[in-house]
């Protein structure tokens, strides 16, 4: 049995046919009826109108066959026309579903069924997906990062079916079949639990409305052949819950503690069985202690029972899909402890972290790759917040094509989990000052339809594939093929420049640093200081120079290696101005959707100005790191010239910016760090960064003139010791010792102090046995009248057994107290030859508690928050003088 759809047709009379027979299976599922409804659309659109009369003997017929044919892959499909024939079969139901969109795609563009076909497809890349944040760009009142109960109030978007219908809709004419849903803990607003009820979050109403969502989101999704995955990271408890019973809602240094595994258990228990098709992320870092037994224990012994039990409830034993995040934790070892009591588990890991910078990846995160896929599961890469992308337009075809090869070649992975371009934490929302505001899946249409195009077919030729995108932007901008080129080059040499200058000059891949909204010198001459994430260096660029390193060399008369910073330099300002001389060219031939184009430009101005920027920065700082070596004031007055240069470029960003964006970055919390703070919701707009730079520049100036007074630089800066705070401790058997060179920083330790920055001198420090901080970490309560920092001195190099600096890449909270950021490097040297850098952690006004993760590190004293603390390198490491003061007041 078939349902049958006939369809009369005005055609020409060539073709001489008036009807055509559109069958499908009787018993044809939602997914295959959604296809065949948007097939039957498409030709009704092209002057075919439904008949209800019987189809007449030679009218063209098209079939879908009902059996699966498996001899394609997953999702494959065929269509193969015989003269008045056109026979479908699919190796499921999503093969059925892309065969009729992807017919439907030929009628729309001949207008006519094609008189020959004979096509056969399907994915090389088993997952296509992409994400939504349901989070915002500033934290929530009263809760911790990644804490976001839905509701109406914090995202009214959620409840906007039409809205939810359009990006599904996109989703599935771009054959993504997987949606993830990222939420720090979304159990609380989306199931009740009889033990634990006050960890629902969300009153009655809203519940209720989260359930009618939830469930027209997964069905409508599914229709479409996608997968909807929610994500959740560990370990987090509802807000309530956590109050009940006096605890943090998330504590990165706690134990597993049983309550709340009883209670996430149960929570994930109850979503299995209320939404038993939806698959799970889970991100085991950041919100609990990273890579060890405790990530193992808390995923096989809490998550996955949870899972079985929600299965168990509803008598099923279909294990849903886990996607396990390679993030802050060991994944490997999680996969070989969970994989004999769970199958039907999936890997992710970050393509180039929280950023794009290579198609060229290498070294260690390359090697984690190849480990988790060579598991024997799906390897999903992740391309993850494009925090050096954001807020511009991007969209370079090459780029990303070259990255999807990658991902298949380098990284031996077979799957794609895509962030939004850009603004992630403001979905559905782009930047872009515009009344009404644009949503990102207008704005970045292309930059979805690249990925999924290549996560679809890798391998296409260039010729091939400038054919494909000239002729969607020519009708995308009603542009002649002429200006269709253009617009392509602008995207593609426009799309070098972020990826590059990242690559060579930035701090992290992560989203702590926003990359267009320009770095300080103290960034560039000092990266140590600010936290260098070098897996940046070592994995996701090609084998290159930092300009520390570079400097060096030149100091030296060594030669270069790879890719180096003044090579990146004039490189993206040549990408730029290629990018320029691209988009204007094209502006007299665009005839449609004229406002975005000139929104485009404008961005590809930008570049411009931020290459520009970026090129002169860069070699203003190897010009002053010359000064390093020679002690030369002349290499430092061949330095101002380019550095007024820069501030310049950056009045030409600002005055391009500040009428067309409302931000540059949309995380815009304290996690932010690069190139300033981001509290409160500052420093995100290139309006703010210009006093900041000007000011950068005249105290170049002034520094450099009193160098000239001076006999010695070292002279101008003086050192101030620090003072000791007035604080009562609680545990009354604490053991001190005053910081001096000899002293024993260690309970039963020979090892002394052997160089210590003078400032730290005299301070009062506390006296810790190893062995315990490696057992139970480092808890010190304390008293005091007045705000104050604790000095901890953590190992530069650490070995088993230190405790791990904070790094914000793999851990959200390590800037709650301000402590991300080394405030002097290279401080102290122990008789050992051990170097260690000093953090701060600041605490108000009462009582306090310093809690540290298991690991070895110093606490050196604690100062009032007042007290000055000059930030700089102290040079026990023999990396020669400081010269951060030229920059600063």
């Amino acid at each position: 049995m078939t349902i049958t759809f006939l369809l009369g047709a005005l055609v020409s009379s060539a073709q001489n046919l008036k009807e055509i027979r559109l069958s499908a299976p009787a018993n044809a599922s939602e997914r295959v009826l959604y296809g065949v409804e948007k097939l039957s659309a498409t030709l009704r659109a092209n002057n075919y109108q439904l008949q209800t009369k019987k189809a007449g003997k030679g009218s063209l017929s098209i079939n879908i066959n009902k059996n699966y044919d498996n001899t394609l892959a997953k999702e494959g499909f065929r269509i193969i026309r015989n003269g008045n024939s056109v026979e479908i079969s699919g190796r499921d139901d999503s093969g059925l579903l892309y065969a009729c969109l992807d017919l439907a795609e030929r009628v729309k563009g001949s207008g006519k069924i094609p008189e020959q076909l004979n096509i056969s497809d399907q994915p090389e890349m088993v997952l296509r997906g992409t994400c939504i944040g349901i989070q915002k760009p500033t934290i929530l009142p009263g809760h911790e990062i990644y804490e976001y109960p839905y509701t109406p109030e914090s995202f009214p978007w959620l409840y906007d079916k039409a809205l939810w219908v359009k990006y599904l809709d996109m989703m599935v004419e771009n054959r993504y079949n997987s949606l993830y849903l990222w939420n720090g803990h979304p159990f609380s607003s989306l199931v009740k639990l009889k033990d634990y009820p006050e960890a629902l979050e969300v009153d009655e109403a809203t519940f209720k409305k989260n359930e009618e969502i939830y469930e027209f989101i997964t069905k409508e999704a599914d229709k479409r052949g996608i997968w909807v995955i929610q994500m959740f990271y560990n370990i987090i408890v509802p807000k309530p819950f956590a109050e009940k019973r006096a605890l943090k809602t998330q504590d990165r240094n706690r134990p597993i503690v049983p309550v709340i595994a009883d209670y996430t258990r149960k929570a994930i228990a109850a979503f299995v069985a209320k939404y038993p098709n939806v698959g799970l992320l889970v991100t085991l870092g950041e919100a609990m202690e990273g890579v060890g037994q405790m990530d193992i224990d808390w995923f096989t012994q809490t998550i996955l029972p949870g899972v079985k039990d929600g299965l168990a409830t509803i008598g099923k034993t279909n294990e849903p899909p886990i996607v396990l995040r390679a993030h802050d934790t060991d994944a490997p070892a999680v996969m070989k402890a969970a994989l004999p009591i769970y199958k039907n588990l999936y890997t992710m890991a970050k393509y180039n972290g929280e950023a794009l910078t290579t198609y060229t990846p290498r070294g260690k995160w390359a090697e984690l790759h190849r480990e988790l896929s060579a598991i024997g599961t799906v390897q999903i890469e992740n391309v993850h917040i494009l925090a050096n992308l954001e807020p511009f337009r991007y969209s370079s075809p090459d780029f990303i094509q070259k990255s999807v090869k990658a991902m298949h070649s380098v990284y031996h992975a077979n799957g794609l989990h895509l962030y939004p371009q850009a603004s992630y934490w403001d979905w559905p929302y782009t930047a872009d000052k515009a009344d009404p505001r644009l949503l990102q899946i207008d704005r970045d249409w292309m930059w979805y339809k690249a990925w999924a195009r290549y996560a679809w077919k890798a391998d296409r030729t260039k010729s091939e594939e400038n054919l494909y995108w000239g002729k969607l932007l020519g009708q995308t901008f009603g542009a002649n093929q002429k200006a269709s080129e253009n617009i392509l080059t602008a995207y593609e040499e426009s799309g070098e420049i972020s990826p590059k200058l990242l690559r060579r000059v930035g701090i992290t891949d992560g989203n702590r640093q926003t990359l267009t909204l320009g770095m300080l010198m103290t960034q560039l001459i000092n990266p140590f200081r600010y936290g260098l994430f070098t897996l940046l260096y070592e994995s996701e660029a090609p084998e290159g120079e930092m300009i520390i390193e570079y400097a060096k060399k030149e100091a030296e008369n060594q030669a270069h290696i790879g890719e180096t910073p003044i090579q990146v330099a004039n490189e993206v300002v040549e990408h730029a101005r290629l990018a320029v001389k691209a988009i204007d060219e094209a502006t007299d031939g665009v005839t449609a959707n004229k406002k975005e184009f000139e929104r485009l430009k404008n961005d590809i101005y930008c570049y411009d100005a931020m290459a520009k920027f970026y090129a002169n920065k860069i070699k203003a700082a190897t010009q002053v790191l010359k000064f390093k070596y020679s002690s030369n004031i002349d290499d430092l007055e061949a330095a101002v010239p380019m550095l007024a240069q820069s501030v310049k470029n950056w009045q030409v960003l600002t005055d391009l910016t500040k009428d067309h964006y409302l931000y540059a970055n949309s995380m815009q919390t304290k996690q932010r760090k690069i190139p300033m703070r981001g509290v409160d919701a500052t420093f995100i707009h290139w309006t703010e960064m210009l006093p900041v730079y000007q000011k950068e520049l005249a105290d170049f100036k002034k520094h450099i003139a009193q160098l000239r007074q001076q006999t010695k630089g070292g002279d101008i800066v003086k050192t101030i010791p620090l003072k000791n705070a007035n604080v009562k401790f609680v545990d009354k058997n604490i053991s001190f010792y005053t910081v001096t060179e000899g002293a024993k920083p260690r309970k039963g330790e020979s090892v002394t102090l052997q160089n210590v920055a003078p400032e730290l001198q005299g301070l009062k420090a506390v006296q810790l046995g190893k062995s315990d901080q490696v057992m139970y970490g480092t808890k010190l309560s304390f008293e005091n009248d007045k705000p104050v920092k604790v000095l901890v001195a953590y190992y530069k190099e650490p070995k088993s057994g230190d405790l791990l600096p904070p790094v914000l890449e793999i851990d959200a909270s390590a800037n709650d107290y301000g402590q991300a950021e080394i405030k002097i490097a290279n401080a102290i040297k122990t008789s050992n030859g051990r170097l260690l850098n000093i953090h701060t952690f600041s605490f108000p006004k009462g009582k306090n508690t310093l809690s540290l993760g298991k690991g070895a590190a110093l606490v050196l004293g604690v100062i009032n928050d007042d007290e000055p603390l000059r930030i700089h390198n102290a040079g026990f490491d023999g990396s020669g003088q400081d010269i951060d003061w030229l920059f600063e007041e």
